[in-house]
């Protein structure tokens, strides 16, 4: 056994609990907490003036509506209304990404990609607004559809910014995850939440295939540069007993 080995094997329990790092329990909370007002308006708001534009956009678009084209999948999928609690379990699982981040400075720049994100998505609207076929299904007796359609019409539709915000949140929610050193059984409920929220843009003939498609082509590419492009990880300071541990550990092994 080393001298470094010895030295650990010497200190009290307290010390060696200390020197461990935090549970990610401790880690998740901490994120949670910090800015916490601040995340709860400023998602809120942010969604407020995406629908503003989104909203425009939709009731009045510039340039002819191109209808997009059904594949032999779109075919495949039966309409499935028991999924619309997923699909707009969106505008919750949206504001998990931004809680978790730790400081103002990483709040701020998640922010801002998001936003480049949705306005990349609203300029595409703009040029080249398109909608799905109409459904020949008589929604009235479906709990939700009549105010789904009232609010969030058929347009709107290439690329799916359902998708595009939701691939974004889940790559983001990933990445902090395994920062905090989350279980694996954690990341997979990540992971099945924006697969279950991309599969009911499909399930309720929100979107076509190839809205999701390329939706989900326009969230990978901003958000990989955003998980390059961000300031710095915010360092914690290390604790005194820690530092002591330190001292005490260099004493131990030194010749």
């Amino acid at each position: 056994m080393g001298p470094s080995a010895a030295a650990m094997n010497r200190l009290p329990d307290p010390l060696l609990a200390a020197a461990a790092p935090p549970p990610w329990t401790a880690e998740i909370w901490q994120r949670m907490r910090r800015h916490f007002l601040l995340k709860l308006v400023g998602t809120t708001v942010f969604t407020w003036l995406f629908f503003i534009g989104y909203l425009h956009l939709l009731r009045q678009p510039v340039y002819a509506v191109v209808v997009m084209p059904l594949t032999a999948l779109d075919r495949l999928i039966p309409f499935q209304p028991v999924t619309l609690f997923a699909y707009l379990s969106l505008w919750f699982y949206v504001g998990i990404a931004p809680g978790l981040q730790l400081s103002f400075r990483e709040l701020l720049v998640y922010g801002l990609w998001i936003a480049a994100l949705c306005l990349t998505g609203l300029g595409i609207f703009y040029a080249w607004p398109t909608a799905v076929p109409p459904l020949a299904l008589d929604l009235s007796g479906f709990a939700g559809f009549g105010v789904l359609k009232g609010v969030d019409a058929a347009g709107n539709a290439c690329p799916s910014l359902h998708v595009a915000v939701a691939i974004f949140t889940a790559i983001w929610i990933e990445h902090v995850l395994c920062q905090a050193r989350a279980p694996l059984a954690l990341r997979a409920v990540n992971i099945a939440w924006f697969a279950l929220i991309a599969w009911s843009t499909l399930a309720i003939k929100q979107h076509v295939v190839l809205d999701v498609v390329a939706g989900a082509l326009l969230g990978i590419a901003f958000a990989l540069p955003s998980l390059h492009w961000r300031p710095a990880p915010l360092r914690r300071p290390i604790p005194r007993v820690r530092a002591d541990i330190i001292e005490r550990m260099s004493t131990d092994i030194a010749p």
